[in-house]
């Protein structure tokens, strides 16, 4: 199973616009952060977790060919706002793409995006098929998805653990019940904001003490905003097994196939 970040960086994304910053002005293409995404590939399935604003691009610059499912973490628009470029998959492989999400994400979705659900198909739309999912875990393919909800402030969340593999975006805090679903995980993804207090995120000393709670082999960093600092400045100061990930960054995992 190898994953792929397709973007590592907040809703503004880094550089934000029309900002001077050190991180902004970075020369260095690891401060260069699309919207948070992530590519799942296996022997027999592609999947990303959201389609942001930058989807087309990431697809682009990731060479990706073949889509098989978008599975939706929630309803905000930087994880959803991409959708429509689904298009390229459906016409070239003649199929509908699999949809899975929330009944609360699949309602946010018919009202951007109420052409693909309207009574009359337009000619040239997103193909898709959608699948409701809840806390129940589900397969796609060989990939065994539990969901974890975590908290967004006062909106539900959910991260995904795929056998040993866990990536959580947009938490702030999270039930005990659902850190004994993450407990094991080897590979611990989570969303790092920024360095001052946040209503709605993990801030960098948050994240660093559930990824220390988890106790994974490894955690990566993501949801990375222009306020945490450049990235070799502050990398330097990690704990050990601890990074930012980064647009572009793959991971080669081992997957147990089910069944």
């Amino acid at each position: 199973m190898t994953i792929t970040f397709l973007g590592t960086g907040t809703s503004q994304g880094v550089p934000v616009i029309a900002c001077d910053c050190e991180v902004c002005t970075s020369a260095d293409p690891h401060d260069k952060r699309l919207r948070s995404s992530i590519l799942i590939e296996t022997g027999d399935k592609t999947v990303v977790i959201d389609s942001g604003p930058d989807f087309r691009y990431q697809m682009l610059r990731e060479n990706v060919k073949k889509l098989d499912a978008i599975v939706f973490t929630h309803e905000h628009k930087d994880h959803v706002a991409g959708m429509d470029d689904i298009r390229a998959f459906n016409y070239r492989q003649n199929t509908s793409i699999d949809v899975y999400a929330t009944g609360r994400v699949q309602e946010a979705l018919k009202r951007e995006f109420s052409y693909i659900f309207a009574e009359f198909k337009y000619p040239g739309i997103p193909q898709i098929n959608m699948h409701t999912i809840d806390l129940t875990p589900f397969d796609i393919g060989s990939l065994h998805l539990i969901p974890v909800e975590v908290m967004h402030y006062k909106l539900p969340v959910l991260g995904f653990r795929i056998n040993d593999f866990t990536y959580i975006t947009d938490a702030k805090t999270v039930a005990e019940s659902e850190i004994e679903k993450i407990k094991g995980t080897k590979t611990l993804v989570i969303n790092a904001l920024q360095t001052q207090s946040h209503i709605s995120h993990f801030t960098l000393d948050e994240a660093i003490t559930f990824a220390q709670l988890i106790g994974a082999e490894k955690t990566y960093l993501t949801h990375i905003s222009h306020r945490l600092g450049l990235h070799k400045t502050m990398s330097a100061d990690l704990p050990y097994g601890i990074e930012f990930a980064y647009d572009g960054l793959k991971l080669d995992l081992l997957q147990n196939i089910k069944g």
